[in-house]
């Protein structure tokens, strides 16, 4: 399918937002400024562009642990996520949520999970949703090479299927769950035909390829929308940083990351195709990278300045009213 050119700089542009975010966030993690953990996206961007660059606000995702990203891909304001990081009164979950369990139901972004695997019975819970009121919505879940092995997604591609909802499975294999390699810890040979055997059809893409993931969830998310029933999108494409920041690593091969960056890295990849291909200019995609980089440290300057939560807000919001 031809992407439009307008398309396709809005791509670039979130994805390059998303590795500013990250590789700042690594940097602020080490002032001590910001409570809890946080797990970073980097190397990871083409997949969440690519997917979400086939949904709308009326579409759901859930995300992982590692959620920045598909935040940032699905639309969610920079600065209200930096401050909500940094757990500000005026962050996007009022500084409550911090890294990993950061949402914003207005775009459609129902969470980040810290439980591994917790996502896709959710959004399977979306998907119903989205049957009974056929409003032609899809929900989509980010899951880890990890989490592929959980049961309650097992249960949750097996309800999928058995209910026909309009549901898209995207697994990401970065190659590690927490410290240990995805060749050591996921038993099938190959994970692609293990989704297969739910009934669930997948479509699988270069992780490190915009393009190729593009067209797998463009295909997935068509058929979920179209009433066929739940699909499936499995990528490929190694983490740049550690499981967590602070993680020493030292799983990883010396120059491991260094390979990657400078050998396959999901950025590069996109600019040497469109410029190759005339199909973007160099320039304007330098022009891009200069202003995520700006919206950034806007972003972690408005966080550092603005006040935590009263200390009286810990009793709002505690009950849900109908």
């Amino acid at each position: 399918m031809q992407i439009s050119r307008q398309d396709m700089l809005r791509a670039y542009r979130r994805m390059s937002t998303i590795r500013a975010f990250e590789e700042r966030l690594h940097v602020e993690n080490r002032t001590g400024e910001i409570a809890g953990f946080i797990h970073l996206y980097a190397g990871q961007e083409a997949i969440a562009v690519g997917v979400c660059e086939t949904l709308t606000d009326r579409d759901y995702i859930i995300s992982t642990h590692r959620g920045h990203g598909h935040s940032i891909a699905k639309g969610c304001d920079v600065t209200a996520m930096m401050l909500e990081i940094y757990g500000r009164r005026d962050g996007m979950c009022k500084g409550r949520s911090g890294s990993m369990h950061i949402a914003d139901l207005e775009k459609g972004m129902l969470g980040a999970n810290a439980i591994v695997g917790g996502g896709p019975p959710i959004a399977v819970g979306a998907a119903i949703a989205s049957k009974v009121k056929k409003d032609g919505s899809v929900a989509v879940s980010f899951s880890g090479d990890g989490a592929s092995n959980q049961g309650t997604v097992f249960e949750a591609m097996n309800m999928a299927v058995v209910l026909k909802v309009p549901k898209v499975f995207v697994f990401e294999n970065n190659g590690y769950s927490e410290h240990t390699g995805a060749s050591y810890g996921v038993g099938a040979d190959d994970p692609v035909k293990r989704i297969a055997g739910f009934g669930i059809p997948v479509w699988q893409a270069d992780g490190t390829d915009f393009f190729s993931v593009h067209e797998a969830a463009r295909q997935a998310t068509e058929h979920a929308r179209s009433g066929n029933g739940p699909s499936a999108v499995y990528a490929e494409a190694m983490r740049y940083f550690g499981h967590f920041e602070g993680d020493p690593q030292l799983y990883r091969a010396k120059g491991e990351v260094e390979a990657l960056r400078s050998g396959n890295d999901c950025l590069l990849n996109f600019r040497r195709r469109t410029i190759e291909g005339a199909l973007l200019e160099a320039a304007e995609l330098d022009e891009i990278d200069r202003e995520t980089a700006e919206t950034v440290e806007e972003a972690v300057a408005a966080a550092r300045a603005a006040p935590p939560p009263p200390p009286e807000a810990v009793l709002e919001d505690v009950y849900a009213t109908y």
